[in-house]
């Protein structure tokens, strides 16, 4: 199958906090396995605002908890792999893509691997930023950066289980790189002011490159490009999978088992 001959479903932009929110990422890939529902996009944003930590992150290694409770700040572990990122729920969109690997091919129909089809979603985050007047580009593996600074502005990861791809990224609106570090575990001051500096040269955001383009706008153009070309429909969850996601919530991502399991 093509991806032009995938029929995808589309989840309108919604607000949960951080273990709800991975909670249906999961619920979503077991029955788009079990080829209950088709594929989908989903579209949302973290209240409160959470910091996650990748599959195979050491929580006590990564995460200030104190700074994070004081702050209100969920902490939860990703299903993904790579490095702690922070949610804030003003300062980006967050999508999740959850296909069958069978579906996921080129036009011959050969499966894509990991980097074609982190360029391949990417592409639709690069195709959004087009549409708010912002010109970026896909920096292997996992990258999107605006092409006149070279500096971040989606980060973007992926695992595949069940014969399910889940990839989940961020388009950052705002970036606060030193709340962020005050939420991490970075070391000295003067080691955390030089770590500020230098990510603060790399990452980017809407609101530093195009600062009149508003979230809704971002999530306009993003709704548009995600869906340019394909056969979708606007659904919602279905009883199943939000029963199921309430059961992951309370089984696996608020639990100390799954949260600090390294």
């Amino acid at each position: 199958m093509a991806l032009s001959d995938i029929s995808w479903r589309v989840i309108e932009l919604e607000t949960h906090d951080a273990f709800m929110n991975m909670a249906l990422d999961e619920a979503c890939c077991e029955s788009v396995a079990s080829g209950v529902s088709k594929a989908t996009i989903r579209f949302y944003r973290w209240n409160p605002s959470a910091v996650s930590i990748g599959y195979f992150q050491s929580l006590d290694d990564e995460i200030n908890i104190e700074a994070c409770v004081a702050g209100g700040v969920d902490v939860i572990r990703r299903r993904t792999g790579g490095g702690a990122v922070y949610h804030d729920f003003d300062g980006e969109i967050t999508y999740s893509v959850m296909v069958p690997e069978k579906d996921f091919c080129s036009t011959d129909g050969v499966r894509l691997g990991i980097t074609e089809s982190y360029h391949e979603i990417c592409g639709w985050i690069i195709n959004g930023l087009k549409l708010v007047g912002i010109d970026a580009e896909f920096k292997p593996i996992n990258d999107v950066i605006v092409s006149s600074s070279g500096k971040k502005i989606s980060g973007n990861a992926q695992t595949r289980r069940g014969g399910v791809i889940l990839q989940h990224g961020t388009i950052l609106l705002t970036v606060d790189v030193k709340k962020m570090f005050s939420l991490l575990k970075v070391g000295k001051e003067k080691i955390a002011d030089k770590m500020i500096a230098a990510v603060e040269e790399r990452v980017t955001s809407v609101a530093q490159v195009r600062p009149e383009v508003t979230r809704e706008e971002v999530y306009s153009a993003l709704m548009s490009a995600f869906t340019s070309g394909k056969t979708f429909e606007v659904g919602t969850w279905t009883t199943e999978e939000s029963a199921r996601a309430e059961e992951l919530v309370q089984e696996r991502y608020r639990t100390k088992e799954w949260n600090e399991m390294r």
